[in-house]
């Protein structure tokens, strides 16, 4: 499994590079708090049919534990998925670096890092 860091995944955010950044925890967790330009699919076959198999893609969830992101980094490389990478720190990781968060608790769970 290919990982990345939150270093190296604000770096890309902030240069504008062209890759597909998923957020793989339920709809009520991406409402809540994402990372800026994160999308988000309703289950892992959405996520298949819908993103471009060619292209980089970053897979994330709240922390290195969780269990979601594995689950859809290993989906995605079933399904052909080359250039696929797992941001393991997740949100927490994010969180805890002052980076930027969108959703409804974001503001708040800034706050209280």
């Amino acid at each position: 499994m290919k990982v990345i860091d939150s270093e190296v995944l604000k770096a890309k955010l902030d240069r504008g590079d062209n890759f597909q950044l998923v957020m793989t925890l339920d709809q009520r967790a991406f409402d809540r708090m994402h990372i800026p330009g994160s999308l988000h699919f309703g289950n892992i076959q959405e996520a298949i049919e819908r993103l471009d198999p060619t292209a980089e893609t970053v897979v994330y969830c709240a922390g290195k534990w969780c269990r979601s992101s594995i689950d859809a980094y290993l989906a995605l490389r079933n399904a052909g998925f080359e250039d696929l990478y797992r941001f393991a720190g997740g949100l927490e990781e994010w969180q805890a670096a002052h980076y930027p968060l969108e959703g409804s608790l974001a503001e708040v769970a800034m706050s209280v890092v």
